[in-house]
């Protein structure tokens, strides 16, 4: 749900960003196949943070964690702004 109000958001602004939600489980899969920009970890996996930066950090993808509160309000916007932020960080 979060990810379709960030989808929203990004097509009212139009900008050509693709975002989809994944099980963390299936990480490594989305780097191999979809090569994202930036991995987003909802909160309930913030005890994997350490375990995914370790394993997939070299990549190259900026990885965090959404915050909570953004989280469980499901403010689209603001979420993607730190999702465009850490992009633009990682350049």
């Amino acid at each position: 749900m979060l990810a379709s109000k960030m989808q929203d958001v990004a097509n009212s602004h139009d900008l050509p960003i693709e975002v989809e939600a994944f099980p963390d489980g299936k990480i490594g899969q989305i780097i191999d196949e979809k090569h994202p920009d930036v991995i987003l970890l909802g909160p309930q996996v913030k005890y994997r943070y350490g375990e995914i930066v370790e394993k997939y950090g070299d990549k190259g993808i900026p990885i965090q964690v959404i915050d909570q509160t953004d989280y469980g309000m499901m403010n689209g916007e603001k979420v993607l702004k730190s999702a465009i932020k850490l992009m633009k960080a990682a350049k």
